[in-house]
């Protein structure tokens, strides 16, 4: 897996039409998803195990979804070692304010999970709300460790080629 930075990624995502407004992040969106996620989450965001997982590391890829020049959402994926198992780390999820509540959100998760089946690892590993991504194919890890303290209900899989995994989560 690469830890080059994210580049421009073309992609046939093979979405629904209402996903065309999803692209692959490329390097001159750094400075407005870096924006956007500071909006979403502001500095609290530094104290989080998820941040600290995703420190040192490089994108494994990134979509974005813009209102003209504007990015109103992002979200990228990490490369991750589950134990012994490749896989990828789905966050921040950051939607604009005022772009909430259409299915944005979704839709960028899915442009992730589209990536990664194509993608050689074992799936998809995030901390988030299980009632809102169990509709993707998410199911609970509670024995994957984080590098810090997280609510074990919040640890989620989504396997594309290994079912289950267990184990330390580090940069992969």
């Amino acid at each position: 897996m690469s830890h080059a930075p994210v580049l421009n990624l073309a992609l046939n995502l093979g979405m629904p039409a209402a996903s065309n407004r999803i692209e692959a992040e490329t390097s001159a969106d750094a400075a407005g998803v870096e924006a956007l996620i500071m909006a979403a989450f502001g500095p609290g965001r530094f104290v989080k195990t998820a941040e600290r997982l995703r420190e040192g590391s490089h994108p494994a890829a990134g979509f974005v979804a813009r209102r003209g020049e504007r990015i109103v959402g992002s979200v990228r994926l990490w490369p991750v070692l589950i134990g012994e198992t490749s896989g990828l780390f789905l966050g921040p999820i950051a939607v604009d304010a005022a772009s909430r509540s259409d299915g944005l959100g979704a839709e960028l998760v899915q442009a992730c999970l589209d990536q990664a089946r194509a993608m050689a690892v074992g799936g998809v590993l995030l901390v988030g709300d299980q009632a809102y991504f169990e509709r993707f194919g998410f199911v609970g890890a509670p024995e994957a460790i984080l590098p810090g303290p997280v609510d074990r209900r919040r640890v989620l899989w989504l396997p594309t080629k290994v079912e289950a995994v267990s184990g330390a989560v580090r940069i992969g």
